[in-house]
């Protein structure tokens, strides 16, 4: 999917819609831990990754950008460190001047205020003052991997974040995906709709009939059940 397509398609979706149409197609949920959050509420991101593993300098970065393509989001990975901000405000506005859409961190910001004028979304831990007073040895995949939380990505997913979090998939796969949490995004209106006419969520999915069969078949789960009557609250 082109960069201006995935923006326009994600504008209408949420990362839980994507992380649902994950369950749906058997792939792993690859949600950054609960943490990472937007500098600026609101934000919403949503790019190829372009990884970077941070080890004390900002020439990482800058490096990173000399082969980033137009919307990709810069993922930095910093160890999920809480002891030094690794991404300032000089970072942030080189990644807008080139290209890309936004900046996720594995670790913490600084320069809040600076960062939200410049309006890049950028995700992070946190913010502190300081930046980082080390500088380790650069690893051979310093920008071809980057880890966030249990997730190692790169150039061949997609991150996306909301007010939710953070989320990570397969590029090759997204047209799939974004079918899938359409169609549920499309059947959660409805019913959020009928809720709101007054009928409710137990009718439209047939609950009392979910517990009449299971007392029949107690290994019934209420998402096999459904999944059999068009539901699309629980994945």
């Amino acid at each position: 999917m082109e960069t201006e397509d995935l923006r326009q398609r994600f504008a209408s979706l949420t990362t839980a819609h994507l992380a649902d149409a994950c369950i749906r197609a058997g792939l792993p949920v690859r949600c950054a831990p609960s943490g990472l959050r937007a500098v600026s509420a609101g934000d919403r991101v949503v790019g190829r990754v372009c990884p970077a593993r941070h080890v004390g300098s900002v020439d990482i970065f800058l490096e990173a950008y000399e082969g980033a393509a137009p919307g990709d989001v810069l993922v930095v990975d910093n160890d999920g460190r809480v002891d030094e901000a690794c991404v300032g405000d000089l970072a942030v506005l080189e990644a807008r001047n080139a290209g890309l859409s936004g900046v996720v961190i594995w670790g913490l910001h600084r320069d809040t205020a600076d960062i939200r004028a410049i309006g890049l979304p950028v995700f992070s831990l946190g913010a502190l003052p300081t930046g980082p007073l080390r500088l380790d040895p650069r690893k051979d995949d310093a920008l071809t991997a980057a880890v966030v939380g249990d997730w190692t990505v790169g150039p061949d997913d997609l991150v996306l974040g909301d007010e939710d979090g953070v989320l990570f998939v397969p590029a090759s796969r997204a047209g799939d995906l974004f079918a899938l949490a359409e169609t549920i995004r499309d059947t959660e209106r409805r019913q959020a709709d009928q809720i709101r006419d007054g009928v409710s969520l137990r009718s439209q999915v047939r609950f009392g009939e979910y517990l009449a069969n299971r007392r029949v078949t107690p290994s019934l789960t209420f998402r096999d059940h459904l999944r059999a009557v068009g539901g699309a609250i629980e994945e």
